[in-house]
């Protein structure tokens, strides 16, 4: 594996670690923001991993696009890619005009975690070859 591959990995991991801390103390906004982070250096990493210049994009829906347009497949739903993607701005922006029609909960986060989970184990099965 390479060592860009690796850092990249890294980070994600300590984002989903994050993620599960901010979960048990109900700071559900950043838990959000974490996870989101977790699924997007997880499969930038494989990018890196296949040579794959990367994109300055933080949409899920366009990285796993690229992953399948190279015939790597992760295990994560369009609709959870949508959802990934609604939440990086109003996450980290409290502007009105991109705000969710949601408040972040312990459903969403906890349904955000479990499909960064099942992402970053698809990733693994992808590095091992």
């Amino acid at each position: 594996m390479k060592e860009e591959t690796k850092k990249w990995l890294d980070y994600g991991d300590e984002n989903l670690r994050s993620a599960k801390v901010l979960l048990d103390n109900k700071l559900f906004n950043s838990c959000l923001e974490s996870v989101q982070q977790a699924v997007e250096k997880t499969l930038k990493a494989v990018l890196v991993e296949l040579g794959t210049k990367l994109r300055r994009t933080h949409s899920i829906n366009e990285l796993v696009a690229i992953l399948a347009e190279n015939n790597f497949h992760v295990d994560i739903t369009v609709d959870e890619c949508d959802l990934f993607d609604s939440i990086y701005l109003p996450s980290k922006y409290p502007l009105g005009s991109i705000l969710p029609d949601f408040e972040p909960d312990l459903q969403v986060c906890r349904q955000c975690i479990a499909a960064a989970e099942r992402v970053r184990s698809s990733a693994a099965d992808i590095l091992k070859g």
